[in-house]
C-alpha cells in the first residue's frame, strides 16, 4: 500500500474518494521525484461505486489518469449494439469488446444467469406463490391497495420487474386473486441486453482495449490486501479492543504496517522464484523452530545444553537463505 486513510465506518466510500485521490497524487509525486523519475504517470483504477461529478472533477484536477466503470444501464445505446460488432480481446478467452469500451464476458454472463434465476428470480417466485396461495384461500384481510403494494415490494428488483407480469383481480379482500408468470420474451431480451456486459471509462485514448481491460482487472491485486486484513490468523484487523478515535487510528496504522511488511516479504520471495501467498509464506517461516537439547553429565557438573534448529524442508531452507535467517540461527 502506498498510503492508508482511516475514516468512520458510517461514511460511504464515495465521500472519501476526493481526500484519498489528493493524498495519493501527492504521495506519487513525492515518490516519483525521490526516485529520479518525476514525469512518471500513474493510473487510478476504481469501480462504479466511486462515480460522481465531484469525484471526476477532483480526479481531473490532480492530472492523474484513470480507468473506471459505468453502470451498463446508463448506456442504453451501447447495450443496443449487436453482438456481431464485438471482437475478441487478446489474452482474455471468452471476452469480447467494442472499442468504446463495452465488454462482454461469457463467464460473467453465465454467473449472472445463475444468480438471477437461482437466487433473485427464485426468491421472488416463492413469495409470489405464497401470496397467490394465501389469496386463493380467502384468508387475507388486507385491502387491494395493500396487496398491490406487497406485490410491488416483491418485484422491486429491476430485473425481476422486467420479466414478471402479474394480474390481481377482485376488489374486496376475500375475492382477491393473483396470477403471475415470467415472460419468456422479456427474459430473453433482458439477458441479451445486460448479462455479461461491462462499460469501462478511461482517459487513456491511446491505449488498446486489451491494455484498458488489463488495467481495470488489476483491481483484485489491491482487493487482495483487504481480504488479507480480514484474515483472522495473519495480518488481522480484528478483533480490535479500542474505542477512542486515537487508539483506533494507531491500531489501523499497525495493521497497514504489518500488511506492508508481509507484502514486501512476499515480493522478496517472489523475486527469488517462490510464488507464495502471505499466509503460506508466514506459515512456512513459523515452522522453522529452535529447540534445546539437554545432555546429562552423570552427576559430573552441570548438564550441557545444545541449541539447534528442528528439521526443515527444502522450501524452508530456501526461505532461510532468502531472509538470511542463518544469521540468527544457533551455531554448532
Amino acid at each position: 500500500p502506498l498510503l492508508s486513510h482511516t475514516y468512520p465506518g458510517d461514511r460511504p466510500g464515495v465521500t472519501q474518494f476526493p481526500t484519498m485521490i489528493k493524498a495519493l497524487a501527492a504521495q506519487h509525486t513525492e515518490l516519483a521525484a525521490a526516485s529520479g523519475h518525476p514525469d512518471t504517470d500513474m493510473t487510478v483504477v476504481f469501480d462504479a461505486g466511486q462515480n460522481s461529478d465531484v469525484n471526476f472533477a477532483d480526479l481531473a484536477a490532480t492530472h492523474l489518469h484513470y480507468i473506471g466503470s459505468v453502470p451498463a444501464t446508463n448506456c442504453p445505446d451501447l447495450l443496443a449494439l449487436p453482438a456481431g460488432g464485438r471482437t475478441p480481446v487478446e489474452g482474455y478467452p471468452g471476452l469480447t469488446a467494442i472499442d468504446t469500451i463495452l465488454t462482454h464476458s461469457e463467464e460473467l454472463h453465465a454467473a449472472q444467469v445463475t444468480g438471477f434465476e437461482g437466487t433473485t428470480l427464485a426468491k421472488a417466485a416463492r413469495k409470489l406463490d405464497d401470496l397467490t396461495a394465501t389469496l386463493a384461500s380467502g384468508r387475507t384481510r388486507r385491502p387491494r391497495d395493500k396487496v398491490e403494494e406487497h406485490i410491488r415490494a416483491i418485484t422491486k428488483d429491476t430485473w425481476v420487474r422486467r420479466v414478471v407480469t402479474w394480474d390481481l383481480t377482485g376488489e374486496v379482500p376475500a375475492e382477491l386473486r393473483l396470477t403471475w408468470t415470467v415472460d419468456p420474451t422479456a427474459r430473453a431480451r433482458l439477458e441479451d441486453e445486460l448479462f455479461g456486459k461491462h462499460v469501462l471509462s478511461t482517459d487513456h485514448d491511446d491505449w488498446t482495449v486489451t491494455e484498458v481491460v488489463a488495467g481495470y482487472r488489476s483491481q483484485p491485486e489491491a482487493e487482495f490486501s483487504f481480504r488479507q486484513l480480514k484474515d483472522r490468523h495473519v495480518v488481522s484487523f480484528s478483533p480490535m479492543f479500542h474505542r477512542s478515535e486515537h487508539n483506533i487510528r494507531v491500531h489501523v496504522f499497525t495493521c497497514v504496517l504489518a500488511l506492508q511488511i508481509a507484502h514486501l516479504m512476499r515480493l522478496q520471495a517472489e523475486r527469488a522464484g517462490l510464488h507464495l501467498s502471505v499466509r503460506e509464506l508466514l506459515g512456512r517461516l513459523t515452522g522453522i523452530d529452535e529447540t534445546v537439547l539437554i545432555y546429562p553429565t552423570g552427576g559430573r557438573g552441570r548438564p550441557k545444553a545444545r541449541h539447534m534448529l528442528t528439521e526443515t524442508t527444502e522450501l524452508q531452507d530456501r526461505l532461510t537463505q532468502i531472509f538470511h535467517l542463518d544469521h540468527y540461527a544457533p551455531k554448532r
